[in-house]
């Protein structure tokens, strides 16, 4: 299998976790083999960290090491349930590297510090703004999020996407945020994704009523550019606009290109996970980032200064 050439060694899979198969398995490993069990995703009690299977995946080792930053967010059997079974219990080399970019980005960055937040809905990132306002030099958002900004700022928005019930928020977050908070200054805008031939570059003051914003536009993208490539430590999560739909893949892009650049300035570049991370591979830039999260989920409530579970049961908890 793929996974024997990757390690250079033989690797004997079972298609079970919590049965006697795996179990004498795991007794009958030998050194230099790897035993590779089924996905515990597939197990009635792992979502809820049922003490059974935990204990029946503590029976499988003599300890525990995590690697799976993108399930820390999950109290699950594989992730908090087995710990307290099975000690030592520690963080594996992936997951301390994400422990330490993200932390070290949050208790002692650089700076100037810098942060692109962008997605669809301002509700999905509000405990990212209230907690990273207070820590950065700057807060760029960019995506659908930024129409409801837009509303709260009396302009018009068109047909794009708005959550009405978080306009005030959106405004009380702009009062207090004041100069560190900056929306992008022009849209790429279209009447729907199936006609973004006709999309076109607008002033945020200019939406048409017809149309609505699919993308940040160019000023912005060369706006944040200079933000971003002058900055010491950035993070970013979150799409610009509909990156899947060029054009309006070109603000995210240029996003990732700004973050390239950064990094080969000798600033820390954080990319955190999910739709940013995707963006970034497509565009061939992930190798040209400090650090790539592997948790879209885990990385948002770490920044959202959550703790995470599957961090938090282990001996060597950061």
């Amino acid at each position: 299998m793929r996974l024997s050439e990757l390690a250079g060694c033989k690797v004997v899979f079972v298609e079970s976790t919590d049965s006697d198969e795996a179990q004498k398995a795991s007794e009958c490993c030998k050194e230099g083999e790897l035993l590779l069990l089924e996905n515990t995703r597939f197990l009635g009690g792992e979502e809820k960290n049922d003490p059974r299977l935990s204990r029946a995946l503590a029976g499988l080792g003599d300890f525990f090491v995590n690697d799976a930053f993108g399930a820390a967010h999950r109290a699950h059997a594989s992730t908090v349930g087995v710990a307290e079974h099975l000690r030592p219990a520690v963080a594996g080399l992936l997951m301390q590297t994400e422990l330490d970019y993200l932390g070290g980005a949050l208790s002692d960055p650089k700076r100037p510090f810098i942060a692109i937040l962008g997605g669809a809905k301002i509700s999905g990132k509000i405990d990212v703004v209230e907690q990273l306002l207070p820590k950065v030099d700057g807060l760029l958002i960019g995506g659908a999020m930024a129409c409801t900004f837009y509303k709260a700022m009396g302009l018009e928005i068109g047909k794009s996407l708005v959550e009405d019930d978080r306009v005030s928020m959106a405004k009380d977050l702009l009062d207090r945020a004041g100069m560190r908070l900056t929306l992008p200054h022009d849209a790429m805008v279209a009447p729907s994704l199936e006609r973004a031939r006709e999309a076109k570059p607008v002033a945020r003051n200019a939406i048409p009523r017809d149309q609505a914003m699919f993308d940040i536009g160019p000023l912005t993208a060369a706006s944040f550019t200079r933000a971003i490539t002058s900055a010491k430590t950035i993070i970013w999560n979150g799409p610009m606009g509909v990156f899947e739909t060029p054009p309006f893949d070109a603000g995210t892009r240029a996003i990732a290109d700004a973050m390239a650049k950064a990094t080969e300035k000798g600033a820390t570049t954080i990319v955190g996970g999910g739709d940013s991370a995707a963006a970034v591979s497509e565009a061939g830039l992930e190798k040209k980032m400090s650090h790539v999260s592997t948790g879209g989920g885990a990385s948002l409530e770490f920044l959202e200064g959550k703790k995470l579970p599957g961090v938090e049961v282990l001996d060597e908890a950061v």
